[in-house]
């Protein structure tokens, strides 16, 4: 299967595939909702994927999950070193992530200005800890989850100009992570940060130490169920906008996208279905639901290439 995703790439060279396949793992270990998205993609549409969310992995970990004794000083130096080798662009880094996200930014034509917002937005996670009001927290998004949205574009393809279909793409990036802002306010707090407007909550009586108090107690309290359910519908409107930039993709890529914006949506669902009890249990699609959705997109995306590949110069 594997073999057969870099034989469609033209990814030839053993060890440029052993760098995908790495990239592979870390996607399939840690993004198994978006993982299993992917494999509603064409074969060659793969490996360029996974590369992208390998790199992206990187950082986070950098930020959140290598030695937990470093310091800040010591997390800025590393996400530095990882910035300056990927600019480096050597022609064959060391680093397998490295190596497969550099010949996936050439072979793609991916814009770099998109990578240095996202290392920005990474940066800002090293000292920013709370966003005072929406343009903020969107000054973060953009590079944090836009730049993603923008980074996929070329891979996936258009049968519109790109520059119709970005603004599509940079919020359905945007409309992910505020899902996962709402889902894991409860865990972001034991990391010292709020990924929610402050002005916003604070029109419903709502500041961190009543966040904290909800923390400790596993409790919703009213003030703050009001808050999220305001956070909650913005949310549902990113993806209604975002929804719109689907039949701008090639027809190829349709299924995967739709899915992906499927099951994470549903993510609000069962936030709203738990009346927002974030503090007690985290949500999330069951792996049934999971499978049955991935499913009926896998029947899909088999159909779009079976009419791609019968009608000639269809993208």
């Amino acid at each position: 299967m594997i073999r057969n995703e870099f034989a469609a790439a033209g990814i030839d060279d053993p060890a440029l595939r052993e760098a995908y396949r790495r990239c592979r793992e870390i996607n399939a270990a840690h993004g198994r909702t978006f993982f299993l998205a992917t494999r509603l993609l064409a074969p060659d549409q793969r490996p360029a994927v996974h590369a992208l969310y390998g790199f992206a992995r990187y950082a986070d970990d950098i930020l959140d999950e290598i030695d937990p004794s470093l310091d800040t000083t010591a997390r800025a130096r590393q996400l530095q070193q990882l910035s300056d080798q990927f600019f480096a662009r050597a022609e064959r880094p060391d680093d397998p992530v490295l190596a497969a996200v550099g010949h996936t930014v050439a072979r793609y034509n991916i814009a770099t200005e998109l990578f240095e917002d996202f290392l920005r937005s990474m940066r800002m996670d090293l000292t920013v800890t709370d966003y005072p009001d929406r343009g903020a927290l969107e000054l973060y998004m953009r590079g944090s989850a836009e730049a993603i949205g923008l980074q996929l574009l070329p891979i996936l393809g258009t049968v519109t100009p790109p520059d119709e279909a970005a603004p599509h793409a940079a919020a359905l990036g945007r409309a992910f992570q505020l899902t996962n802002f709402l889902r894991d306010v409860d865990e972001d707090l034991l990391r010292d940060r709020v990924y929610l407007p402050a002005d916003e909550l604070a029109a419903h009586g709502v500041d961190r130490d009543l966040l904290m108090w909800c923390h400790h107690n596993h409790r919703t309290d009213v003030r703050v169920r009001e808050a999220l359910r305001a956070q909650h519908e913005i949310a549902r409107t990113t993806y209604a906008y975002a929804s719109q930039g689907i039949a701008m993709l090639a027809p190829r890529s349709r299924p995967c996208v739709a899915t992906a914006m499927q099951l994470y949506s549903e993510i609000l669902d069962c936030i709203e279905d738990s009346d927002f009890a974030i503090f007690r249990c985290r949500a999330t699609v069951g792996t049934r639901r999971r499978i049955r959705v991935a499913g009926a997109g896998l029947i899909h995306a088999w159909r779009a290439r079976a009419h791609t590949s019968a009608v000639p110069g269809a993208a």
